[in-house]
């Protein structure tokens, strides 16, 4: 195995294959405090890749209702049952990620789901953690809570599924460091759906072979981004390329979110894959829940993102999102409109702090008739 840098983890791990990252890496951030679970997502990635025979239970973009819901059952609990105790020394972590803690003759720690375990994509849906007693005030934060947490394949630096993979099919590109199966060479042994913690690997039983997220490469290759992007009514997603913490660019978006302002973390850091796409943590949800699935940092996260309503940069840029189809590799304030501009400079979006009121007068002389609405 090769020893490989982490910065999720804060330290050097153990992998089955030298560090090779791409020039840019795909990513995306998640705001779970404005989804509303309205599955939009789930539904374009559904329409646009996986609509064919045998695919009827992939959904390579998902909603799941947390802290009980799943898909597949239970798939990170599970596998944290397995792991063991995960402890952190501040922001290092100092347990042992799934490829170090692997048993004599498997590459990782692994889960192969059965197929009971796919029957009920929206198991636990809005079902919240604690009873609703008659009387019941509401007190922040939240007694009973829940939150919906968005997912795709995370595109992981140190993935699971290509470590596992005894064919060398699956790849991770150098030029944006997409996770793709070479699906001319998958032999369809399903180790990498058993290898992938987060269970975004599928097998398809018409062809005999796995099939995943492919992060929208058609689209990301002309500037746009992913269709669960495109297609989301909450505006809580934006996907960008993002940098690691020493070579980070204050203006690119997605370095700005998880570098600068410290407001966005990965799912599940211990597991130790590196994974990019990161979350901003629900702030309504008790911290031991969210430090176990977002590590350490989330506090500081809860904090930062409860304050950044004063920082015009963070309120421009979370304006932002879900405002054009275009990939924004930069961003400013402009007076008080936030502007994104692609990798060539150009201006792709504008738009202003706060959202404009024009007041009309409540009677129209013109058309001799009372206004309602006059907002």
């Amino acid at each position: 195995m090769a020893t490989v840098y982490n910065w999720q983890i804060g330290r050097d791990m153990s992998y089955w294959y030298p560090q090779a990252r791409p020039s840019k890496q795909f990513a995306m951030v998640f705001d779970t405090n404005k989804c509303i679970a309205c599955q939009t997502c789930t539904m374009a990635c559904k329409n646009a890749w996986t609509s064919g025979r045998g695919q009827e239970y992939m959904f390579w973009n998902n909603v799941e209702t947390k802290p009980y819901g799943g898909y597949p059952q239970a798939w990170d609990s599970k596998l944290l049952e397995v792991l063991g105790p995960q402890q952190w020394n501040g922001t290092t972590y100092r347990g042992k990620t799934i490829f170090e803690a692997a048993p004599a003759g498997e590459r990782s720690v692994g889960i192969q789901p059965d197929d009971p375990d796919y029957t009920s994509p929206n198991i636990g849906e809005d079902e919240v953690f604690g009873q609703v007693e008659k009387g019941l005030k509401v007190i922040m934060p939240h007694t009973p809570w829940m939150f919906y947490l968005p997912r795709i394949c995370n595109h992981c630096t140190y993935p699971s599924c290509l470590a596992s993979c005894p064919r060398g099919s699956v790849y991770k590109r150098p030029e944006d460091g997409i996770v793709l199966i070479d699906q001319g060479r998958c032999r369809g042994y399903r180790e990498c759906v058993r290898g992938c913690p987060y269970k975004k690997s599928f097998f398809r039983s018409t062809s005999g072979i796995s099939e995943k997220c492919i992060g929208c490469y058609p689209l990301v290759e002309r500037g746009l981004q992913t269709f669960c992007v495109q297609n989301c009514i909450g505006k809580i997603r934006m996907m960008g390329f993002l940098h690691t913490p020493e070579a980070s660019v204050p203006d690119n978006p997605l370095d700005f979110l998880v570098h600068e302002k410290h407001l966005a973390l990965p799912l599940y850091p211990q597991f130790g894959l590196e994974a990019n796409i990161y979350y901003v943590p629900p702030i309504h949800v008790p911290l031991p829940y969210l430090e176990q699935i977002f590590g350490p940092r989330a506090q500081e996260a809860v904090a930062n993102y409860k304050a950044a309503w004063s920082d015009p940069e963070v309120v421009g840029l979370i304006e932002l999102f879900g405002s054009t189809d275009r990939i924004m590799n930069s961003f400013k304030l402009i007076g008080d409109e936030a502007v994104g501009y692609n990798a060539s400079g150009a201006e792709v979006v504008r738009v202003p702090l706060k959202e404009p009121v024009h007041l009309r007068a409540a009677y129209d002389a013109a058309l001799q008739v009372e206004r309602r609405s006059i907002t």
